[in-house]
């Protein structure tokens, strides 16, 4: 049987030094998988264009804004 190797985890370069206070994404087959370092068990999945569309509101500022 072969090994079937896990999501490859990247995180934020804003990321704490330790690494142990950040957010985790990688890509999947079914879009874009989110976690917490802090608990690595709990697990979301999202697709491409949401999770894009996430970040391009986190970089502009407008997420929670209203708009």
């Amino acid at each position: 049987m072969s090994h079937v190797p896990g999501p490859q985890w990247l995180k934020s370069s804003y990321s704490d030094s330790g690494g142990n206070n950040c957010v985790e994404v990688a890509p999947v087959r079914a879009g874009v998988a989110v976690r917490d370092s802090k608990r690595p068990a709990n697990v979301f999945v999202t697709g491409r264009a949401s999770f894009g569309a996430l970040i391009e509101s986190l970089r502009s500022g407008s997420l929670g804004s209203g708009h």
